[in-house]
């Protein structure tokens, strides 16, 4: 098969991971047959700094006729301040605006391996984790109405953020969800803040709705502070979290660290169709960029879930994971998941140990 692949490698250690991830992604087509044909294109800061925009004309044209883009990462202190309030940021909300991806998927797996790097106890964070974050990515505060008054009296100055949801963008973002939990293990914890937000009470109510259609699914309410402690004192108790965008982007961090390190935890950003965006949950880390140090697991583990959500390629997915769990078995680390008596391993020898492990067959 031949598929159409854009690259987005955008700022700081964004290139570094994604070539790594499209070394990777050449291996498995070599050992299954595949052929990936890559578009680079530029966002962020790089198109701020060529184009004059974070997310060029051009970049967005190339995504609507690819088979699905891979993202490295955006943003970095040289664009805090632009001449026309451009900032990198704002072309990562556009892409996924614009391609119509409202879901982000982010699973926070805890390698047995990486037990020992987890900030929490072993008593409490045991010997796996497996929880899948499911983000509303296209609503919410992020994209309602931003407002700043001048008022006389400066103190009267004030700045308003809309939160923003409908019925429908909930209901979809929930079905998302409990379709996913229907093939894990039937349980999902709706988040939101009920008990003050007029946009959680409608979550809730849309919620009860939809829940009728699975009625295999156990399901529950927590409010997003509850849930905030609830994933470092009992981590274990969730499957399935659905959330807003805002909730989302905040637990979805905080459950990375319960893994180990940011530079674990993949995501993937999904629409109506099969095109999707791929990317890591982590920054763009400019006070390492270039230097070969940046954990390119996560980016790699993006490719999976590529292979899985946008091609369909699920043995080809498979592959990569049980690749990625080869080379940490044999006790390679980057400097993010380094502790003594492993073998510490740069950006580049860390995408080509997972490369050798897919090429033998993850023997």
């Amino acid at each position: 098969m031949n598929y159409k692949i854009v690259t987005l490698p955008g700022d700081g250690i964004g290139p570094e991971i994604i070539a790594q991830a499209v070394k990777v992604l050449d291996e498995v087509g070599n050992r299954f047959g595949h052929t990936f044909n890559y578009e680079e294109h530029l966002i962020g800061g790089a198109g701020i700094d060529e184009l004059g925009s974070s997310l060029p004309q051009v970049t967005i044209d190339a995504c609507k006729t690819s088979d699905a883009v891979l993202l490295g990462a955006v943003g970095g202190p040289k664009w805090d301040t632009t001449s026309n309030g451009d900032r990198p940021e704002k072309g990562l909300l556009k892409i996924r605006e614009t391609l119509g991806l409202f879901a982000n998927l982010r699973p926070a797996l805890l390698y047995k391996h990486l037990q020992h790097v987890s900030p929490l106890k072993a008593e409490v964070i045991g010997d796996s984790l497996d929880i899948l974050i499911v983000r509303e990515l296209t609503s919410g505060i992020y994209f309602g109405r931003h407002e700043r008054t001048i008022c006389d009296n400066p103190k009267d100055t004030y700045a308003e953020d809309v939160e923003y949801y409908n019925v429908g963008e909930i209901e979809r973002i929930l079905r998302v969800g409990f379709d996913s939990a229907m093939k894990r293990n039937k349980k999902v914890v709706v988040v939101d803040k009920a008990n003050v937000l007029a946009t959680s009470k409608l979550w809730r109510e849309v919620t009860q709705e939809v829940a009728k259609d699975y009625e295999e699914v156990d399901y529950s309410f927590m409010y997003v502070d509850n849930a905030a402690m609830q994933l470092v004192a009992n981590p274990k108790q969730f499957d399935v979290i659905i959330t807003s965008n805002m909730f989302g982007d905040i637990l979805s961090d905080e459950a990375s660290m319960l893994t180990g390190s940011i530079g674990m935890l993949a995501s993937a950003s999904l629409g109506e169709g099969a095109l999707g965006l791929y990317e890591p949950s982590h920054g763009s880390a400019p006070d390492i960029a270039g230097q070969n140090k940046a954990n390119p697991i996560a980016t790699i583990l993006s490719v999976a879930m590529m292979l899985r959500y946008s091609l369909g390629l699920e043995s080809e997915a498979q592959a990569i994971e049980k690749a990625v769990e080869c080379v940490l078995d044999k006790g390679y680390r980057t400097d993010d998941i380094m502790s003594e008596g492993y073998k510490y391993v740069g950006t580049k020898e860390m995408g080509s140990y997972i490369c050798e492990a897919i090429k033998l067959g993850n023997e």
